[in-house]
């Protein structure tokens, strides 16, 4: 009985080939449509390409509140979440992310 999960490192490998999404592509589009200045992705399902973590450095993040965020990166990112199974950004501005890079090394 399958579960439609990928069942053996080539069939992940197979998925991650099929869908076309990348870490690499993730952040050369955020880079392009968002203008952003920082992109760190992680592949969360091991290695398949269909779960990706993000954190997301943008001053086009300026004044907006979580939801518009999100929104603002889910509509860069349209074609690819469609084709993916999970996704979770964590966006900040410039400002934002240069005091938690702060507190981190505190």
């Amino acid at each position: 009985m399958s579960t439609g999960a990928a069942e053996t490192d080539a069939q992940a490998a197979n998925a991650a080939s099929t869908s076309g999404i990348t870490i690499s592509s993730l952040e050369k589009t955020l880079k392009e449509k968002l203008s952003a200045e920082h992109v760190d992705i992680e592949d969360m399902s091991g290695g398949c390409g269909q779960a990706f973590n993000a954190m997301i450095v943008s001053q086009q993040f300026e004044k907006k509140n979580t939801l518009a965020r999100h929104r603002l990166v889910n509509s860069a990112l349209k074609t690819e979440i469609a084709a993916i199974h999970a996704w979770t950004p964590k966006c900040f501005t410039p400002d934002e992310w240069d005091k938690k890079q702060k507190e981190a090394g505190a």
